[in-house]
């Protein structure tokens, strides 16, 4: 089998020559920069690091060392907008293009801690300026990377997608304040996450356009789950958050024939029953160190309807245990 066809067959359940292997394919499951500056130097390769994504310091590996680690998926990426710089300030913090501060952690890691609708209402959303999704410089020259890579290449090509309504949703108004409006200002949380939803929506439509002939699996993150269980009960699940999945995952497939690879962190096995309802054919990160995420028992629940990309304890196995 090619690396498309392996990556394939293990998403369709089909059963592949072997497991498929996945190192940065998609921006959450890549390399942190640290550590894949001491990889490149142990395997002698050279040059500046780029980054998937700067926020969480995803590096995007180089071809070299992709073909090292036999990875059978390699990653497309949407571009930046035409026009706008991020703004840095003298603390190493900077303002995206939705007005969100991000604050750097010791470990090197952003944190979203200016929220520009923290204490906004109905009309101050109804007023908020959303950044242009069809802005040009997200899909200048992604048509031709993508048909190079499909065409020229043999490996699974994944697009990866920009957070959806969820995350962004949380990042414009505040982790606090967006749990607290799940039970005490629900018409708000629900305008605001409409507003996101219709932007990436916008967005999604904009990319897949140019790439859907092209992509073999596009992957979409929005966590919904703490480490213990999932962020609100089933009904809330059912009411705020599956409808709008439901559309992003019917945006990817109207506009292309890839498989949807959906991260979501944390305890979602009661949740994965859901998943497959809207369509999702394989979750990541199948987070084992999170409770009743045992790997046995999720096969043998849902192996016939989901598959599963992932399942490696990044948490307590992969750094602390031994070779």
């Amino acid at each position: 089998m090619s690396p498309r066809e392996r990556v394939l067959a293990a998403v369709d359940r089909q059963g592949p020559d072997r497991v498929p292997i996945d190192v940065g394919g998609t921006s959450f499951s890549t390399v942190i920069g640290q550590a894949y500056e001491r990889l490149k130097a142990i395997l002698g390769v050279g040059g500046e690091t780029a980054y998937m994504k700067r926020k969480s310091r995803s590096a995007l590996l180089d071809e070299a060392v992709a073909r090292r680690l036999g990875t059978d998926t390699r990653p497309l990426l949407v571009g930046s907008p035409d026009g706008w710089q991020d703004v840095y300030f003298d603390d190493g913090s900077f303002r995206d293009e939705f007005g969100v501060v991000w604050r750097r952690a010791g470990d090197g890691h952003y944190a979203p801690l200016g929220n520009p609708l923290r204490q906004a209402g109905l009309n101050e959303l109804a007023a908020y300026p959303w950044p242009d999704p069809h802005n040009p410089g997200r899909t200048r020259g992604l048509r031709d990377a993508a048909r190079r890579l499909h065409e020229e290449g043999e490996h699974a090509v994944v697009l990866s997608m920009p957070v959806g309504f969820v995350h962004l949703s949380q990042y414009l108004r505040g982790y606090e304040q967006w749990l607290m409006d799940i039970v005490l200002n629900p018409e708000f949380l629900d305008a605001l996450m409409d507003g996101a939803l219709a932007w990436w929506m916008a967005l999604c439509a904009s990319v897949l356009d140019e790439v859907g002939p092209y992509v073999d699996v596009v992957a979409l993150a929005d966590d919904v789950a703490f480490h213990d269980r999932p962020m609100v009960d089933l009904a809330r699940y059912r009411r705020l958050f599956k409808p709008r999945h439901e559309q992003m995952v019917r945006c990817v497939k109207e506009r292309s024939g890839a498989r949807v690879l959906y991260h979501c962190c944390g305890a979602v096995r009661s949740l994965v029953n859901e998943f497959v309802d809207i369509g999702v054919d394989a979750l990541n990160p199948v987070q084992v160190s999170s409770a009743d995420m045992d790997t046995a028992a999720l096969k043998a629940e849902f192996g016939e309807r989901i598959s599963f990309w992932g399942a490696i304890d990044t948490q307590r196995v992969l750094p602390r245990g031994t070779p």
